[in-house]
Formats: structure tokens, C-alpha cells, sequence
């Protein structure tokens, strides 16, 4: 089995000013083929999955340039189309190849492109013909278009929010693939619009037993895999919103049918699955009132992983008026403000601006006495079975709060983001972490309590103050009934 296997990801936010480049790529993770790093990451389960089989079943594989970008603003028309043709023109030198595995994201958007992922899948198909098999990875918080869904025969989206699963839904993929390329199944994919935007963490319930159902009916009565396409409610384009995906062995009838039960299954359940968003205050006070035990807070507004910035303020300035000390607090983009602190070293104190620059979102910069406490190098975190880059970053302690300052912009992924920076969380009451959900597999093993707020931001929780102006209508909550006639 001859096996091409590439990837190409980001989430792209169409509101965000910051534009995304092939700069941005190759400062968080670019791979040139062959190159990817003995350990698998976000986007590139699939070429994960086809190097394990190369021992185990005899596969030939063929790696092409793998990169990631932090989420941000629309990507540059030439840098896309550049990356782009990068990987098609390894997928010509390596022909004739059996099978492609693409590790994608599904929320990338540049100049000139609502669908990125189907114009490449698109281009894949043309290279490739109709019948070599081709499979896509997906993460769930993406545009499930039908571009895309009739380029490729199987499509699977990790299931798990937080994405711990994307190594497993790697080796789900390359299985059906392989089994399509073998005359085994013939996969077909049936689609349903669920005409909303929601927020689906499987962290809680009731999307955990959701997920735990669907995974039960897979591999029995002809039915391949399901997927929930959450969406990625910070893009601005036609076919934004949640849709639900089944893969039948060749039972397209039974695929469509099941694809609207279950999706008419989440349209009643789209007033329960999001968690309850605090304000700052009322965040603030539950954590306080709370005698024993860490507290985890979530600002998702500032989540760089949805495209913020990751430097605002108003957190952390709330919890200095208050006078709130044995916290933790991060992570905060601020380069420059990294530099000063190792220009200061280990154990300075000095008067020091950060946070507070990228926009008015950001709130303003907070001037403050700090020590610095820990200075790291080329500092990680680790996200289950990866690990993310966060750059020189800095500890600094101020009025009893513990503040991780990165040079690399992303978002609280791992509870080491503190441990790695010398912050002992179990001394800590309560910790605030810029993410919406994915901090949860790892810190909500050491708290006692994790609670969600919807602070100011460019990441609002409530999906009614997004401009919107390009997506498909109706769609809730824009409408309240998207059913109606």
C-alpha cells in the first residue's frame, strides 16, 4: 500500500486584525516532508498513523510538508496558494500512489478563499483521479462544506472536545481508507444541517453521553463513523454552522436518515450543551467563597487558540483590585515584555508595562512592581500525546498572583504551562486560564472546581454580537426558528 500523507491547518478568524503569513507556519510548526518530529501533533494524525503502519503492515509511505499556524486573522492569498502547491506538486513526484491521508483543520480561510480545505482536497481529487481513495482528518470546529465532502470519500473529525482523540481519529482513518483501497467497504458519506451555531465541549454532559452513543454505533449495521462538525463561530463564511457527518458501507438511504436524527438530537439540545458563562465578578466571588481546593477559570474571550491575541487585561486587573492573592494567572502574550524580563533575570524586581497591546479588545497595559521568578527557553506545554511551543516565556510574581508571560502566542493547553515555570498550582486557590476548552483534559485533573466566564473580548461566548454578514441563513441563534417554513 502506496500512501501519500501531508498537512495543512489553521482556524482562521475572520474578525481578528492580525493576518496570518507562511511567517506565521513556520514560527509555530512547519515540517518539510520527512522532517515531522518523532511524535504526533494536532493536525497530523493521519501521517501519524500511515509511519505506524510502514512496520506493521508493509506500507510504502510517502511524507509530504506538514505545517500549523496559531489561529488568527485571513491568510495571505500568495502564502496560501504557495504552501498549497507545495504539497500538490510532492503528491505528482510521488505517483502513482494507492491512497491519500490529509491532516487538515477545516477553518481555514484566505484572501480570495472561503474553503481553503476544499479548494486543496478539490485539487487532490484532480491530481489523483476518481478512484484512488482519499481521506480527510478534520478538527470538529470546522466548516463541513460540501466542496470538500464531495472531493474526499471519508471525512472524520476528532469527537473529542477538548481534541485529545486526534492520534486515534488518525488511526480510524487510515483503517476505512485502507479498507476502501482493498475493495473491502465502499464508504459514502450523508450530511445534515443542523442550522445553528453552538459551542460543544465533550467534557460535560450532555455531550459526553452524545459522543459515548455515537461511538457505540460505529462498526456495526453497515455504519463506518459519525462526526460533529461543531463549527468555528468566529468565520464570517457561507457554510459556517454544526453539521452532522455518517459514513455507511454503501447505505446512503440509512446515512441521511441517521445524519438528521442525530442532528435533530442536537437542535434540542442546543440550550444545554454549552456551559454556563460567568461574568468576572460572579466568577470571581464563587472561586473566593470556595474554602478548599484550586479553582480553574476559563476566559475563552482571550483564547488564542480561537484567534485573540491572548494579551488582554481585564481579568487580571479585576483580581488586583480586589486584592485576590495564591493565583495563578496566564498564559499572557507579550514578547516584548518576555524580553525585559530576561534582560532583568532571575529574581529582579523592576516596574514592568505588559499585556494590553494588540487592540482595543486588549483592554489597557497593566504597570505594576514584579519579580521575576522563572525564565525558560524555548518553554512547552504538552496537549495529551503533543507538545506545544509557547517560546521564551517568564514567571513573574505580582501582588500574590503568579503570571506566565510567552513570547509565542497560544493558548492554555497543559497544567505544565505553570508547573514548567516553576508555579506550584496545588498552592494555589484559584488559576485563570486564556482557553475556551482545551486547558480542561489536563487542569481539571488538579481543581476542585473549573468554572467558564465571558469577559470583554474579541471572543465574545455570545454569538449575537458577531457582525455577521456572509452566512447562510436561517440560522439560530440569528433566528430563532430556523425550522420555520
Amino acid at each position: 500500500m502506496k500512501c501519500f500523507t501531508a498537512s495543512f491547518g489553521t482556524e482562521t478568524n475572520t474578525f481578528s486584525p492580525m493576518l496570518t503569513s507562511r511567517q506565521s507556519f513556520e514560527e509555530d510548526f512547519y515540517a518539510p516532508p520527512g522532517q515531522h518530529p518523532d511524535r504526533p501533533t494536532l493536525c497530523t494524525g493521519p501521517l501519524w498513523a500511515a509511519r505506524q503502519r510502514i512496520a506493521s503492515k508493509g506500507w510504502t509511505v510517502v511524507e509530504g510538508s506538514c505545517s500549523f499556524a496559531q489561529p488568527a486573522g485571513i491568510l495571505v492569498r500568495k502564502d496560501y496558494e504557495a504552501m498549497r502547491d507545495e504539497i500538490l506538486e510532492q503528491l505528482k513526484a510521488a505517483l502513482p500512489v494507492d491512497i491519500v491521508l490529509m491532516g487538515l483543520h477545516g477553518a481555514m480561510v484566505a484572501d480570495g478563499y472561503d474553503d481553503c480545505e476544499g479548494d486543496i482536497l478539490a485539487r487532490i481529487r484532480e491530481i489523483v483521479g476518481p478512484k484512488v481513495p482519499v481521506g480527510c482528518e478534520l478538527d470538529p470546529h470546522c466548516h463541513l462544506t460540501e466542496k470538500r465532502v464531495a472531493a474526499a470519500d471519508v471525512i472524520i473529525c476528532f469527537k473529542e472536545f477538548p481534541h485529545t482523540d486526534f492520534v486515534e481519529r488518525g488511526e480510524e482513518l487510515a483503517d476505512l481508507i485502507e479498507a476502501m483501497a482493498l475493495g473491502r467497504v465502499k464508504p459514502v458519506q450523508s450530511v445534515f444541517d443542523c442550522r445553528m451555531v453552538n459551542s460543544f465541549p465533550t467534557s460535560r454532559e450532555p455531550m459526553r453521553s452524545f459522543v459515548d452513543r455515537i461511538m457505540a454505533m460505529e462498526g456495526k449495521d453497515g455504519i463506518l463513523s459519525i462526526s460533529i462538525a461543531h463549527c468555528f463561530p468566529y468565520a464570517d463564511v457561507p457554510e459556517m454552522g454544526t453539521r452532522v457527518l455518517v459514513v455507511t458501507d454503501d447505505q446512503k438511504a440509512k446515512g441521511d436518515a441517521l445524519a438528521e436524527k442525530l442532528g435533530r438530537e442536537l437542535w434540542d439540545l442546543r440550550n444545554e450543551v454549552r456551559p454556563p458563562f460567568l461574568s468576572i465578578d460572579e466568577a470571581l466571588d464563587k472561586a473566593s467563597a470556595r474554602n478548599d481546593g484550586l479553582v480553574v477559570i476559563a476566559d475563552p474571550s482571550d483564547n488564542a487558540g480561537g484567534g485573540a491575541a491572548g494579551d488582554s487585561t481585564y481579568v487580571l486587573k479585576r483580581m488586583m483590585e480586589r486584592g485576590i492573592t495564591d493565583a495563578a494567572f496566564g498564559p499572557i502574550w507579550d514578547p516584548v515584555a518576555v524580553r525585559m524580563c530576561f534582560n532583568a533575570g532571575e529574581g529582579t524586581r523592576f516596574q514592568l508595562r505588559f499585556g494590553g497591546k494588540m487592540a482595543a479588545t486588549s483592554g489597557d497595559p497593566i504597570d505594576a512592581m514584579v519579580t521575576v521568578t522563572k525564565l525558560v527557553r524555548n518553554a512547552t506545554q504538552t496537549f495529551g500525546k503533543a507538545l506545544s511551543n509557547i517560546g521564551d516565556a517568564a514567571a513573574i510574581e505580582v501582588d500574590g498572583i503568579a503570571i506566565v508571560l510567552i513570547d509565542n502566542r497560544t493558548q492554555a493547553l497543559g497544567s505544565d504551562l505553570f508547573s514548567n515555570l516553576g508555579i506550584d498550582l496545588a498552592t494555589k486557590r484559584l488559576c485563570v486560564v486564556k482557553s475556551t476548552n482545551h486547558f480542561y483534559a489536563s487542569f481539571s485533573k488538579v481543581a476542585q472546581e473549573v468554572l467558564y466566564m465571558d469577559a470583554p473580548g474579541p471572543l465574545p461566548r455570545d454569538f449575537l454580537r458577531l457582525p455577521y454578514t456572509r452566512v447562510q441563513r436561517p440560522k439560530w441563534p440569528m433566528d430563532a426558528d430556523p425550522w420555520a417554513a
